[in-house]
């Protein structure tokens, strides 16, 4: 198995949900709806979910072994670091462009 692409569609900036991420497997499947959470300790992955006739959240996809969690947990917090890096890039030339716009007038 391969993740060949990892999408960032949303990132959020307030409460513990930082991220809705979508997954594309082997160039054949995706997996949409995947969130990153801020736990206690450190960012983690939450696979989609839907709540049950009890109340209690199920994952409606999920890896099956440890090996295959790691895979995506690192896979999806990466892309994620970078899109992050991407967007404080883009907020530091902005900020730049608009010390640039300032005409310089001397007296």
């Amino acid at each position: 198995m391969e993740i060949t692409d990892v999408k960032i569609r949303k990132i959020i900036s307030e409460g513990r949900l930082r991220a809705v991420v979508s997954v594309t497997i082997d160039d054949m499947l995706a997996v949409h709806d995947i969130k990153i959470v801020q736990g206690d300790e450190r960012l983690f992955v939450a696979m989609p979910s839907r709540k049950d006739e009890n109340g209690t959240f199920r994952d409606i996809v999920h890896p099956i072994s440890p090996s295959a969690r790691k895979l995506f947990e690192e896979k999806i917090l990466e892309a994620y670091e970078r899109e992050l890096a991407v967007i404080e890039a883009e907020a530091g030339k902005e900020a730049q462009n608009a010390g640039s716009d300032v005409e310089e007038v001397t007296l």
